[in-house]
């Protein structure tokens, strides 16, 4: 446990704990300081709720883009409520993946990046609401504007005709209450519309034992809905759904 008066001391602290004890960190000394720093500064704005609801009532799914200051609000307070160590993300990472030699962006650059790109439809997705609250989200961008998956299978099909259901994030208090599945449906249901022939699903072979390992959504919801595996990579499996399937 590192005490300090500001963030910066925060980051000049661990920088120094990093230096004298982990001097094998394959970071450079500019992502383990922005890390500590992130991590510190989330801790004055995240949420400190995270027990979970015995009832959460009717959800709702609405698009994220005609809502992007409910957006701002989740991903400022509730979407890791108890995990400041996530909390810089904004899910940019799979639309705007970091490099090896910058692995950590600043939580501002972030949350300005995916909010921009919210406004122009290069990053798409749906906010879930339960009691009148933000409670989840699912990154459902088409494939060809994912920087992390828009390779992943490039004798397949074209990845501008491809959703590519990236990441979920649900508030602590609405978790284990169908929040993900809810977001899944209305993915699958909007798709033909949205111009796309595929859905595509990458789930993580073996996820962290924890809600929050499950991000990119937990295998067996995809099997049920029909999603097919097309592919095993070294952490994750590709699967598909055609756009409109009957038995989604």
């Amino acid at each position: 446990m590192l005490d300090a008066p500001t963030a910066d001391a925060a980051a000049d602290a661990f920088l120094a704990h990093a230096r004298a004890h982990h001097a094998d960190w394959p970071y450079p000394e500019t992502a383990i300081r922005t890390y500590a720093s992130n991590y510190a500064e989330a801790g004055d704005r995240i949420s400190t709720d995270v027990e979970r609801l015995g009832e959460i009532g009717s959800i709702m799914i609405l698009p994220a883009m005609d809502r992007v200051d409910d957006w701002l609000s989740f991903f400022d307070r509730e979407a890791f409520a108890g995990n400041p160590g996530w909390a810089s993300c904004y899910c940019l990472e799979p639309n705007v993946p970091t490099t090896p030699e910058d692995p950590e962006r600043p939580w501002r650059t972030s949350r300005a990046m995916t909010a921009d790109r919210l406004g122009c439809g290069s990053t798409y997705g749906y906010l879930a609401y339960a009691g009148g609250m933000a409670a989840g989200w699912v990154n459902a961008s088409k494939r060809a504007d994912s920087g992390m998956f828009k390779d992943v299978d490039p004798n397949g099909p074209n990845a501008q005709s491809v959703i590519g259901i990236s990441c979920f994030v649900i508030a602590p208090p609405f978790r284990r209450h169908g929040v993900a599945s809810a977001l899944l449906d209305r993915v699958i249901a909007d798709a033909p519309s949205r111009g796309a022939a595929w859905i595509e699903a990458y789930p993580h072979i073996k996820p962290e034992e924890s809600d929050g390992g499950h991000f990119r959504g937990v295998r067996a919801m995809y099997d049920s809905r029909g999603f097919k595996p097309v592919e095993e990579k070294k952490n994750y499996t590709v699967m598909r759904l055609p756009a409109g399937a009957k038995n989604a």
